[in-house]
């Protein structure tokens, strides 16, 4: 007589499948983050030396200028740092940045301050530095999610220890929006003087400077009078700013 064998399919413990999935999924964050340490660290690299042909804002407003139905006008053109009129350099860290020059990516005197008067209910200029700036206008997207503050702040070290005070600067000045479409010294400077970024003047590289917090909304030329004010406490704390040395 035979004997009929039947199998029986042992189930693995919850436990053990439990354990499985974890360690692939550690496995699968860990080789993200290697891709994107490497990424970060070889763009850094590339930017130190090759022009920033455009920024995630750049696109972000062809996008909506797009969706809205307007017309795309877009205005950026590259120039070498010794290309820019010294008075430009002065009068952003005299607007945006007065320890550019000595801090290591991060004002946090100037972040306590802004910190303290936003709880208050307070409208200032935020507490990021010229560093920071330029770490996300290249990098990151707009936003005030504490991943990109957090991003922000890794990037600002990176370009702070690979690039270097003249190459952040020579970057932020080629790449932050100064107007409606346009972008960097030589565009702006060309848009609201018709002259070339070698050849700014005090006031008028005061009047750029005045209009970085909301380029599209305010006017480096027939500025109102909250402009005008500004473009004249620019020109006050560039007289106190000595020779650029990085």
């Amino acid at each position: 007589m035979a004997t009929k064998i039947t199998s029986k399919k042992t189930k693995q413990p919850a436990r053990k499948v439990s354990g499985t999935f974890k360690s692939k999924l550690m496995r699968f964050f860990f080789k993200a983050f290697l891709w994107f340490f490497g990424l970060s660290i070889f763009f850094v690299v590339l930017f130190k030396f090759v022009p920033v042909p455009f920024t995630p804002l750049m696109v972000i407003r062809a996008i909506e200028n797009k969706v809205a139905g307007k017309e795309n006008y877009f205005n950026h053109d590259w120039e070498p740092i010794e290309n820019i009129s010294v008075n430009l350099q002065k009068a952003v860290i005299a607007s945006e940045d007065g320890t550019f020059l000595s801090h290591h990516g991060f004002d946090f005197t100037a972040m306590q301050k802004a910190y303290k008067s936003n709880e208050r209910g307070r409208r200032i200029k935020g507490g990021s530095t010229i560093s920071q700036q330029t770490a996300k206008n290249v990098f990151l997207w707009q936003g005030r999610s504490y991943i990109r503050k957090g991003l922000e702040a890794y990037f600002t070290v990176l370009i702070e220890l690979i690039w270097g005070k003249e190459r952040i600067m020579e970057v932020y000045l080629n790449s932050i929006e100064m107007g409606n479409g346009i972008y960097g010294a030589q565009a702006a400077t060309q848009h609201w003087y018709r002259k070339d970024a070698s050849s700014l003047t005090k006031i008028q590289a005061a009047g750029i400077a005045a209009i970085l917090p909301n380029p599209r909304k305010y006017s480096a030329t027939s500025s109102s009078s909250y402009i005008n004010r500004r473009k004249d406490k620019i020109v006050r704390i560039m007289r106190h700013i000595g020779k650029i040395e990085y």
